[in-house]
């Protein structure tokens, strides 16, 4: 018989130990990372057991009669173990969740499952779960992904591109800039979105401590000699905010570039960098992430025709609604 509970603050240590050992579990489905926002969301996080023995968890928060998975998440769903688990299990803890959050009065479950392209090993048995409880999808939002073990090449275009900013002694580097890069990023965003990014720097600064493995800043830099002086004066072109995902995954956060950075072609040259070193450190894919607003309803195609031209392909991010 398997039952549910919801997570508490002492059972951290347990909760990360299951992600570890999931099959779809990354870094963000840490209390580390995913506590970092708590005074936001109710946490209503669930741990099923079978008898005694924790056997897997789903990153959630509740609002109102609904429980979703998890609204400051991109992705969560039932992280699920390598061994002792297949679809029959699966549809038994299913139906338990249901039953545990309908008796807690919860009316509707929105479930982001993971994308397949962050397993660890196959781990698709929630997609049939959410079909036999007659699960409807209700968002698809399209990333952009480049399969490392078979990269395609950058089109004509960005091929040019690397060549102008070389020539242009522009130079790509990880970096400590934090508190430049977000006030660049910051100033970008609000002027052609009005808005901020969704962390502070006070936010992703605390992410970066606790994981420093894990996120990590790259930028590009305009280089040019100093008059009179032998140092090196480096000017802030572009960055991308990578995120590794303790899987198989490099996905940018965060992409931003000056109006020189654009005219030196920066961030041709820093995806080249980036791609190139994800593949040398053993990860599958390289993800640019989502090129799409209002639950994939709306279409950014200039965005998606950029990321297209750099070698990806398309990965969707669904959402489904399930009536508890």
């Amino acid at each position: 018989m398997i039952t549910i509970n919801l997570y508490n603050n002492s059972l951290a240590p347990q909760w990360d130990e299951a992600v570890r050992n999931s099959r779809n579990g990354t870094f963000l489905h840490l209390r580390g990372y995913m506590d970092y926002h708590s005074d936001r969301f109710n946490d209503f996080s669930l741990m099923a057991c079978d008898g005694d023995k924790l056997i897997a968890i789903m990153p959630a928060c509740r609002e109102g009669d609904t429980v979703y998975s998890h609204q400051g998440l991109t992705f969560g769903g039932w992280l699920l173990p390598l061994k002792h688990f297949d679809a029959t299990t699966m549809l038994e803890l299913w139906e338990s969740s249901l039953n545990f959050m309908r008796s807690n009065g919860v009316a509707r479950l929105v479930y982001k499952p993971v994308p397949h392209i962050y397993h660890r090993y196959p781990c698709e048995e929630d997609l049939y779960a959410v079909f036999r409880s007659g699960g409807r999808m209700v968002a698809s939002n399209i990333s952009t992904t480049i399969d490392l073990d078979e990269p395609l090449p950058f089109d004509r275009g960005n091929k040019r591109n690397l060549n102008v900013a070389t020539k242009s002694g522009v130079v790509v580097s990880e970096s400590d800039l934090w508190q430049d890069y977000w006030h660049m990023l910051d100033s970008l965003l609000m002027e052609k979105y009005g808005k901020h990014p969704v962390h502070s720097l006070q936010e992703i600064e605390l992410l970066k401590t606790r994981f420093p493995e894990n996120i990590k800043l790259y930028c590009a830099f305009q280089t040019t000699p100093k008059l009179f002086m032998t140092s090196l004066y480096d000017e802030l072109l572009a960055g991308v905010v990578m995120y590794y995902s303790g899987t198989e995954v490099a996905h940018c956060q965060y992409i931003a570039s000056t109006e020189l950075g654009r005219e030196k072609k920066a961030l041709s040259l820093l995806f080249d960098s980036l791609i190139k070193e994800s593949a040398q450190a053993g990860y599958r894919y390289f993800d640019f992430g989502t090129s799409t607003e209002r639950g994939g309803l709306y279409l950014n195609e200039g965005l998606l025709r950029q990321k297209f031209r750099l070698g990806g392909r398309g990965i969707v991010y669904n959402t489904y609604e399930i009536d508890v």
